[in-house]
């Protein structure tokens, strides 16, 4: 993804430029940097007075650390999900943000500018559909790791699924509840919001047929949902078919890019876009409670130690 940002900042994105990349092996760092300056110190990187601004896209437990030198620095940050790799550091970004009295973290939760997700936000926000009542989601990757635990199904996957949420409603999420076919793959989670609204979401980690995101949303008059996710249909052999990618990135290039403009544009401007520190917070700390309570398989009560800052009304 780090390389990805870096491109996207070279080639397709207006008013900026790639100044450094950092990473701890330099070849890889001068690779992606393609002229610009080279890194393998990232606080170095953040004070450096050749960068304005800083995209953070290093392994999950370093993301907070970044983004708290980030605010020391007074620099806009653009940081890769999930804010942090615990509720508690996710919470010291908000705490420290707010006392700084300025956002300048957006997380880079890139639904929020796909195109079908961005007119489904739309569509509910008009009133197209009527009140909103159900939120139908599916995660399927064709295939995951040894590795990939059943505790990384939610705070790797299901994230997504937990911003996207909480944005195509505008509402918070007051409970949940997980149910698992043995071997823990695929999952079912339940949310219900404050609005009462009843979320559902497929966490299916091996599919076996490529990567399938597909949102569909309920409302009393009527629904919206995502189309098959190709541009172009084949007919042969009797058959029409279209085919699906094997994993994230082509299905999201182009929220990737639109995300990284705006973010762009936004901060230019001296305003910020997309999700904020606390909704980074939120969705880190909804997952870890759901992780928390997945084994005794009931009723999850949401609660958060501390009401949303005046910063992020």
């Amino acid at each position: 993804m780090g390389a990805e940002h870096a491109r996207l900042l070279r080639e397709e994105t207006a008013g900026a430029h790639l100044a450094a990349v950092c990473d701890a092996d330099v070849i890889r760092a001068t690779t992606a940097a393609k002229g610009a300056a080279v890194f393998t110190d990232a606080p170095a990187l953040i004070a450096s007075d050749k960068v304005q601004a800083i995209v953070i896209a290093s392994p999950d437990a370093t993301h907070a650390g970044y983004a708290l030198a980030c605010l020391n620095a007074g620099k806009p940050v653009l940081c890769e999900k999930p804010i942090a790799a615990t509720a508690a550091e996710g919470l010291s970004i908000v705490q420290a943000e707010a006392a700084l009295g300025r956002r300048l973290v957006t997380v880079g939760f890139m639904r929020r500018f796909d195109p079908a997700y961005v007119e489904m936000h739309t569509a509910r926000a008009t009133g197209r559909i009527g009140d909103a009542v159900l939120l139908h989601n599916i995660h399927r990757n064709l295939s995951a790791p040894d590795w990939f635990t059943g505790a990384m199904a939610v705070t790797n996957s299901f994230v997504h699924e937990i911003d996207i949420s909480r944005w195509l409603l505008g509402s918070e999420m007051v409970s949940a509840q997980v149910t698992s076919a043995p071997g823990g793959d695929p999952m079912m989670v339940t949310m219900q919001s404050d609005k009462g609204e009843i979320i559902s979401t497929e966490v299916h980690m091996n599919a076996a047929y490529g990567y399938h995101v597909h949102a569909q949303l309920v409302g009393r008059s009527g629904t919206i949902e995502m189309a098959a996710p190709t541009r172009v249909l084949t007919n042969l052999f009797s058959a029409q078919s279209f085919g699906f990618p094997s994993n994230w990135v082509p299905r999201f290039t182009e929220a990737y890019r639109l995300q990284m403009q705006a973010w762009v544009d936004a901060t230019t401007a001296g305003r910020t876009v997309g999700a904020s520190a606390w909704d980074g917070y939120v969705t880190t700390s909804i997952a870890e409670q759901i992780v928390d309570g997945m084994a005794a398989g009931r009723r999850i009560d949401l609660t958060f130690p501390l009401a949303r800052p005046a910063l992020y009304a």
